[in-house]
């Protein structure tokens, strides 16, 4: 993935290692940082997919902040980097 163009981000997660109501997902995003400093809490996610690339995965994840903003971001699973992919907007989804 070209950095360039998908910089890396600093994400805070959690690694859900059993099953867990309150973790529906094996990969929780909880906070990320961009490489300018903007600093944004994870308030929901409302979609995730996976995606084989090479050896390894692309985790996809779109994710509401508590700012009301939605971001693409991309978990790289060969090197365990986080990308911001863009910025979303809230009109592209159908179900609340």
């Amino acid at each position: 993935m070209n950095p360039e163009k998908f910089p890396a981000i600093n994400v805070l997660t959690v690694m859900r290692g059993f099953q867990n109501r309150r973790l529906p997902h094996q990969i929780t995003p909880y906070r990320f940082e961009t490489q300018d400093g903007r600093r944004f809490k994870v308030k929901t996610i409302r979609q995730t997919h996976k995606e084989r690339v090479g050896h390894g995965f692309h985790v996809h994840y779109v994710i509401q902040t508590d700012e009301l903003r939605f971001f693409h971001l991309v978990m790289e699973t060969e090197t365990f980097v986080w990308r911001i992919i863009q910025e979303v907007d809230d009109e592209l989804f159908f179900n609340p």
